[in-house]
């Protein structure tokens, strides 16, 4: 697989006129088994999914005037029918209105999707101007086996999954071994998932700041209540305070008796 990597982007370097218009994209690639009549979807190193495909019956290579499927590394260069039906026909890369099922009997028309391919080497450099794609077929009961033209062969709900699966400059090898043996993708979770996270993870940061608000409130209450119950107290003692100084100051005298005017106090006599 590092193999393959450095392979790629060596390829990106010598065909910087082939990537001036569109962004490659190395983590999402193709690779094409000719023995297996079979198609990986490859993101980031591991296998997302497996399909059945069918290359040329008239066999291999990148000749003019033979229809041969060609070896080697391509890339994606045009997407075609983002939003056509699925069985939808196309005449010279243009839907033209029809729909066709499944083993539509007597037909074998280009459906669904169109991916253009275009080599990105020596051994596959006519790709393009051959018009090499991989694109749906009505003929699906030939799929598995050598049954198509030159392209690549594929049932109509494959090709519609992998075609929002790949970008513009998304690379394409084919290869007339096996298909090699490559772990499968570490799931990607999905925006719902993340989302209910956040979320979640929202949720408990205010509870969690709801929890501490109330913690504290509480706290600064109960602060209150004793300040106020030491003030009161002091208060109390302020006033008893007061009241003694007064006393002091002012004390009170019992007043003499008062004599009537004109009154004779009697002498007691000696004895």
């Amino acid at each position: 697989m590092r193999r393959s990597l450095v392979v790629i982007l060596s390829l990106i370097s010598v065909a910087p006129g082939l990537f001036a218009a569109q962004v490659v994209d190395p983590s999402t690639r193709l690779v094409i088994s000719v023995r297996d009549q079979k198609l990986m979807l490859l993101q980031n190193g591991g296998k997302i999914a497996t399909y059945p495909i069918s290359t040329s019956m008239f066999g291999l290579g990148d000749y003019w005037g033979r229809m041969t499927t060609p070896l080697g590394y391509l890339a994606v260069a045009q997407k075609i029918g983002d939003h056509a039906p699925i069985g939808a026909v196309f005449h010279n890369r243009r839907f033209t209105g029809e729909i066709l099922a499944p083993n539509a009997p007597g037909r074998d028309p280009v459906i669904t999707r169109i991916i253009w391919l275009r080599g990105l080497e020596a051994q596959n450099a006519h790709a393009f101007s051959r018009c090499i794609y991989i694109h749906g077929t009505p003929q699906e009961q030939n799929i598995g086996r050598p049954a198509s033209y030159g392209c690549i062969r594929m049932k109509s709900t494959d090709i519609a999954a992998l075609y929002n699966q790949l970008t513009l400059g998304s690379i394409v090898q084919i290869v007339p071994d096996r298909l090699p043996k490559v772990p499968k993708a570490t799931p990607i979770p999905s925006s719902n998932t993340l989302v209910a996270a956040v979320e979640k993870t929202n949720s408990q940061n205010q509870l969690g700041s709801s929890s501490t608000s109330t913690s504290l409130t509480i706290e600064q209450m109960r602060m209150g209540g004793a300040l106020a119950a030491e003030r009161r107290k002091s208060q109390a003692r302020g006033e008893q305070t007061n009241t003694t100084r007064e006393s002091i100051a002012h004390p009170t005298d019992k007043a003499p008796p008062v004599l009537n005017k004109g009154a004779v106090t009697a002498l007691s006599p000696r004895a």
